[in-house]
């Protein structure tokens, strides 16, 4: 297992700088920044603290990248129809048309990073990855191997 966690790793990293690097050449100044636009893009509009939990970011960091991306006038933040306590936060015009090309551009550079694997293969590591997710997250509160006494 140790070999194969050590690969599954690698792999992630090495991925992940690639994503990173595009995101950067796309003038975003942070991943969340990016990440805010792309959520909103393909969810729609989501109330702060469920868009914070969809991109795992505590609630000040959220709050942080959506006054960033509002003062660039990407985002509004609006009363939630159903609870007006709640504040939605949407994509602008200007947001909608950023996310759209960012992310034309971003899916092209990560489908470089993914080239190594053909497109059967690729399906075959989805659900590959997919089946280990669910049985990881499945066992997450099994039994641990006790530490041995020193």
């Amino acid at each position: 297992p140790e070999h194969l966690y050590l690969i599954l790793w690698k792999a992630f990293y090495a991925v992940e700088a690639h994503d990173r690097r595009s995101i950067r050449s796309l003038g975003f100044a942070s991943d969340s920044d990016f990440a805010v636009l792309e959520a909103l893009y393909s969810k729609g509009a989501l109330p702060v603290n469920v868009l914070g939990r969809k991109l795992f970011l505590t609630s000040g960091a959220i709050t942080t990248a959506v006054d960033r991306a509002q003062r660039q006038g990407l985002v509004r933040r609006v009363a939630d129809p159903a609870d007006r306590r709640v504040a939605r936060v949407e994509l602008t015009e200007a947001g909608r048309d950023k996310a759209r090309c960012a992310l034309d551009i971003h899916f092209r550079n990560l489908a470089t990073a993914l080239a190594g694997l053909d497109p059967a293969e690729q399906r075959q590591l989805a659900e590959l990855l997919r089946k280990l997710g669910k049985h990881a997250a499945d066992t997450a509160g099994s039994e641990l191997v006790p530490a041995r006494s020193r």
